[in-house]
């Protein structure tokens, strides 16, 4: 806006204010943000249920592995068991269902929770480069 331009000319330049497209337009973005909400909400309760996957797969490797093995008077049983409960904690517990929760996490906030703050209205991305710096020199 010009510095010589008074505030009443430049008033006559906006459109009239009609109640109707604001009442519309508030009700698009109110209907948005419920449904929005309603979204997040349930994306954020897979991180819920994988944990509660998380404990049942683990009472199931406890109670169908190692106690099953442990049932038995042999050491060999025993010690098969117990190995292939240890392999079974690390490997399937520790490693791949978390992983599996960090990568729902990470989804879940670049997905959902990230769309609170980007608009994508900004300016192109132009990554650093020397060769633009020297073309731009001559």
């Amino acid at each position: 806006m010009d510095m010589d331009m008074e505030p009443d000319s430049a008033r006559q330049h906006h459109e009239e204010f009609n109640f109707s497209e604001v009442f519309v337009h508030q009700m698009i973005h109110s209907i948005e943000f419920v449904l929005g909400a309603v979204s997040n909400t349930a994306s954020y309760l897979r991180l819920w249920a994988l944990s509660l996957a998380h404990s049942e797969l683990s009472t199931v490797f406890y109670e169908k592995v190692l106690l099953l093995a442990w049932g038995y008077n042999n050491i060999i049983i025993r010690l098969v068991g117990l190995a292939v409960f240890a392999f079974a904690t690390a490997f399937i517990l520790l490693m791949m269902e978390s992983l599996s929760a960090f990568l729902h996490a990470l989804r879940l906030h670049w997905v959902e929770f990230q769309n609170k703050f980007y608009h994508g209205d900004g300016y192109k991305f132009r990554p650093f480069s020397f060769a633009s710096l020297t073309d731009n020199d001559d």
